[in-house]
C-alpha cells in the first residue's frame, strides 16, 4: 500500500522537525513563512517535492496529516505547472499529524517513502 490520496503531507527538515517536537507547531520553514502559508503535498506531489527542493538531503521527516482535518485554514492553490497544491495558512499543531515517519536515501540518493496506509 501507499500513502493515502486523502492526506497531506509535510517535509521536514532535522531542524525544523526538533521545533515542532519542541513547541509542539509545525510553523513553517522560512519559505514558508516568507510565503505566508505552509507548503504542503499531496501523495501524488511528495516524490516530486522532495526531488526539486530537497534532494538528496538527510535527516528528513515526513509528516502525515488528514487534509479535511485541517479545516478551512487548507487552501489548494495553483503552484508550479498549474496544479493545486495544499497550503495551509497557520501553524499546524502537532497533535493533528497522523503520523511522521524519517525519509532515507537509497544507493542513488534518491528518498525513500514509507509504506503506510494511514
Amino acid at each position: 500500500m501507499s500513502l493515502s490520496e486523502l492526506n497531506v503531507y509535510k517535509i521536514l527538515n532535522a531542524e525544523y522537525w526538533v521545533e515542532a517536537q519542541r513547541t509542539g507547531l509545525i510553523s513553517g520553514s522560512p519559505p514558508d513563512r516568507a510565503d505566508g502559508y505552509i507548503h504542503l503535498s499531496s501523495r501524488a506531489q511528495t516524490q516530486e517535492t522532495l526531488a526539486r527542493h530537497f534532494a538528496r538531503e538527510r535527516g528528513l521527516v515526513l509528516v502525515a496529516f488528514d487534509a479535511a482535518a485541517l479545516g478551512d485554514a487548507l487552501k489548494w492553490e495553483p503552484s508550479r505547472g498549474g496544479d493545486l497544491f495544499p497550503h495551509f495558512y497557520g501553524a499546524i499543531p502537532l497533535v493533528q499529524a497522523l503520523w511522521s515517519a524519517p525519509l532515507p536515501l537509497d544507493a542513488a540518493g534518491v528518498h525513500i517513502l514509507p509504506d503506510t496506509t494511514a
